[in-house]
């Protein structure tokens, strides 16, 4: 059984990648190949030689299934700003019909048992005057995973974002409380809170870390991994 999501945040610090990167080597440690791809980034720096996104970097070398950097990262905006500013910055125009373009052709050549496909930003980042990037994943028709960026103000952020992607007609298959405020008051009963307002299954708990090798290896809901 194959498994593609996309991954939404609840902000852009909510750290879609830091879960990515754990999702794909906690499937990768149970033997399942594994492919990670950032579609549009915004935020460049010179590795290499090359002008590349560190996220997009870190779910590369995360990936069992190795593609090109321009695979990876098809679109990529220098400044770390709202796309669709850095964009015009730069005179270019995006598309939702371009970025779905991009990753069908990607997931045709490439087969992995989990491909996650992360967004850039939250739910309704602005690609033009008339879509988001939301339009790109009803057009591929991905369940989302949403990651929660636990922190002061992140239940009206959740439940937002949640009711956002439910009514544009697609499934949430779980989300993931992520601990990024290591000194967050309450955060047992933030999460019990969403529990009750999110209709989608809690598929773990990611404690706050600095790095992905001080994360305990039972933060995911085995069933999750089941493939």
């Amino acid at each position: 059984m194959k498994r593609k999501y996309f991954i939404s945040g609840t902000d852009t610090d909510a750290g879609k990648t830091f879960v990515s990167v754990a999702l794909l080597n906690a499937f990768a440690q149970q033997g399942h190949s594994t492919l990670g791809l950032k579609p549009l980034a915004a935020g460049s720096e010179l590795l290499n030689g090359e002008e590349k996104n560190d996220d997009a970097v870190n779910l590369a070398n995360a990936s069992t299934v190795k593609l090109s950097y321009q695979q990876t990262n098809p679109v990529l905006l220098k400044a770390p700003m709202a796309p669709h500013i850095a964009a015009q910055r730069e005179n270019k125009r995006l598309s939702s019909q371009q970025l779905v373009g991009f990753v069908r052709g990607t997931l045709m050549s490439a087969n992995a048992a989990l491909t996650l496909v992360e967004g850039a930003g939250g739910w309704r980042v602005p690609l033009n005057n008339r879509e988001t990037l939301a339009d790109v994943v009803k057009a591929l028709n991905l369940d989302v995973i949403l990651v929660v960026g636990m922190k002061l103000g992140c239940l009206n952020h959740a439940i937002l974002t949640m009711e956002a992607i439910e009514r544009d007609g697609l499934k949430v298959a779980g989300w993931i409380a992520n601990c990024i405020d290591p000194e967050m008051d309450g955060l047992e009963e933030n999460i019990q809170t969403l529990q009750q307002y999110l209709r989608a299954p809690l598929i773990g708990v990611m404690p706050f870390s600095e790095k992905l090798s001080d994360i305990p290896s039972d933060w995911l809901n085995p069933k999750f991994l089941d493939l």
